[in-house]
């Protein structure tokens, strides 16, 4: 019975990690997704040097799906790491 009961611990901690993981990357992703596109016309002053693009027009075309495939291997790592710190790890 005392096992049961540290694997429900384990459970619970696992959760609780996963799930503040996931509401950060949740508000990552609605940074990047909303908020960045309503200043697109202040961020369009701003020039990238390299590009010559205005700032806001490669966030809306480019920058936001970088920063979400950024977003998504971040999390895979971190959720990864979660998962092997409470042993819940998939086998390599």
């Amino acid at each position: 019975m005392p096992d049961s009961h540290n694997l429900r611990e384990r459970e619970e901690a696992h959760w609780r990690k996963t799930s503040r993981l996931m509401l950060i990357n949740l508000g990552i992703w609605f940074f990047f997704g909303y908020v960045i596109h309503m200043f697109v016309v202040p961020l369009n002053t701003i020039q990238l040097p390299i590009l010559g693009f205005p700032l806001g027009f490669y966030m809306a075309a480019q920058g936001s799906l970088i920063a979400f495939v950024v977003i998504l291997f971040v999390f895979a790592r971190q959720q990864d790491k979660i998962d092997r710190e409470f042993g819940f790890a998939e086998d390599d």
